[in-house]
């Protein structure tokens, strides 16, 4: 027997996330309230978050320690590629001889 899909409009989709939103209570006590898959909410509250994710302006030391990150995440990825390839030159070497 095929399942039967409900549909949601836009407007309901988007007072969901607003009660969650705002409510702070669990996605899936909400869900189960009102007759709602609890995955199904949760896709919607996921959505409403990367959509709302760019909205959000860094404070002044978001932006510092974003930087910091950054610049050492570089300085990182250049001691591991320097390790790699001290690695295979010892390895090189050791199957060489």
């Amino acid at each position: 027997m095929a399942e039967v899909r409900r549909k949601f409009d836009q407007e309901f989709r988007e007072g969901a996330v607003r009660i969650v939103r705002e409510t702070g209570r669990p996605i899936a006590q909400v869900a189960r309230e009102l007759g709602v898959n609890a995955g199904t909410w949760a896709n919607w509250v996921a959505r409403d978050k990367r959509a709302h994710d760019g909205d959000r302006v860094l404070s002044e030391d978001e932006r510092a320690e974003l930087a910091r990150l950054r610049r050492e995440n570089a300085e990182l990825a250049m001691e591991r590629d320097v390790l790699k390839r001290s690695v295979a030159l010892w390895v090189k070497d050791a199957m060489g001889r």
